[in-house]
């Protein structure tokens, strides 16, 4: 049985196809807020539809039930869709979108991969991003996962050997690549203490380098304001603490010295809970 559904759309010629799904690690929400951005910009129609039954829990991620009047209007089913269109200057772009899938990695992988080869894919860049010990007042870097040393130094990335939990944008960049597409994955390494909330400087990084890696033309001017104004916000909230103004002096000496920042996983860095409980803290300052 097939998981995917192709419908009656013609794909631009080489498209640029960018993997941006909901579920894995997503700090500071960077790459739901830049694939939001790059969707405002492209017209885009679905050329493929992928089974949710058969890659998606429904009881974790529940669909969306309308409710007019006290009647059941309908349910809106969340499944990945892989979106064509074009910039502004006509070159083609691909977007896979919707959730992560739950069950039938290999499956998936393959299917992308098919599909990345039947409209003639020409690079495949997943979007991501990560917690690390940064601070928010230097610009956002970003680190890369991909198929050549030269897409990786292009990006940038972290020097060594780490073993980490797969997204399933690096398994399809990993079977693209196998077949002959270039990938790489770009992840924007985003403070650690505003990875539970929207952090738009992470997402403009992403759309940057998306556009400096791909050729595509996309305008990120209300993007950059809304990271102006996000980073304002960060320094308000972190203004309300001398403990923390002292921590985020000691990541800015940690950056300018040249240390380099690990992936999560690191024993140094904050866990989840201790992010969440350092937000809160800063949410009720705010509120104050």
């Amino acid at each position: 049985m097939s998981l995917v559904t192709r419908h009656d759309v013609e794909a631009p010629a080489h498209p640029v196809l960018v993997v941006a799904l909901e579920g894995w690690i997503d700090a500071g929400f960077a790459a739901a807020t830049a694939a939001s951005t790059i969707l405002d910009q492209v017209k885009t129609e679905a050329y493929a539809t992928f089974d949710a039954d058969e890659l998606v829990d429904q009881r974790s991620r529940r669909p969306r039930l309308r409710i007019d009047d006290g009647v059941r209007a309908g349910v809106t089913w969340s499944e990945p869709q892989l979106l064509v269109g074009a910039d502004r200057l006509g070159a083609g772009v691909a977007l896979l979108v919707g959730p992560e899938p739950d069950y039938r990695w290999r499956a998936f992988s393959a299917e992308v991969t098919a599909l990345a080869l039947e409209i003639d894919a020409r690079l495949l860049v997943g979007l991501g991003g990560f917690p690390t010990a940064t601070p928010h007042t230097r610009p956002v870097r970003l680190a890369s996962t991909a198929s050549s040393e030269s897409l990786a130094r292009s990006v940038g990335f972290i020097p060594g050997s780490i073993d980490v939990p797969a997204g399933i944008g690096d398994v399809v960049g990993l079977g693209c690549s196998t077949a002959g597409i270039p990938s790489v994955g770009l992840w924007a390494r985003v403070p650690h203490y505003v990875a539970g909330m929207a952090f738009p400087p992470a997402a403009l990084a992403l759309v940057e380098g998306l556009a400096a890696i791909s050729g595509l033309v996309l305008d990120v001017e209300d993007l950059r304001e809304s990271a102006e104004a996000g980073r304002r916000r960060v320094d308000e909230l972190i203004a309300q603490s001398s403990e923390h103004l002292a921590m985020v002096h000691r990541l800015e000496v940690q950056l300018d010295e040249g240390d380099e920042l690990e992936l999560p996983g690191d024993a140094d860095l904050p866990s989840g809970d201790e992010i969440a409980a350092e937000l809160e803290r800063y949410l009720r300052g705010e509120a104050q």
